[in-house]
């Protein structure tokens, strides 16, 4: 398996394993979107919770140029480690939220 099928996987894995049933309300779904052509993966909570409507992102990553950006995390979870115990090099992966200052000292890539 070439590297961005292998990337592909571990993010729709990752994204899986995140996505928990949203307790407050048995309306509001956990929605997994791939978009595989243009490489944007999110994990979202959509619907209603009484007359609240429910929008919440939970992760959001990119891949580009070979590598996995970690737009959003909005878990309490490492996103980033759990990546590298998967199999992804500490190299292909950017803290897209961090400001490109900041990365440096992230241990990840800068870009």
């Amino acid at each position: 398996m070439d590297k961005l099928q292998q990337y592909r996987k571990i993010i729709r894995q990752i994204l899986t394993e995140q996505a928990h049933p949203y307790t407050y309300s048995n309306d509001v779904e956990a929605e997994i979107i791939c978009d595989t052509e243009h490489d944007h993966y999110q994990l979202a909570y959509v619907g209603w919770e009484g007359q609240q409507r429910i929008f919440s992102l939970i992760l959001h990553f990119d891949i580009k140029d070979g590598k996995i950006w970690i737009q959003y995390n909005g878990t309490e979870t490492a996103i980033a480690k759990v990546m590298t115990e998967k199999g992804v090099p500490a190299s292909d992966i950017v803290l897209g939220f961090h400001s490109p200052f900041k990365r440096q000292f992230s241990g990840y890539s800068i870009t």
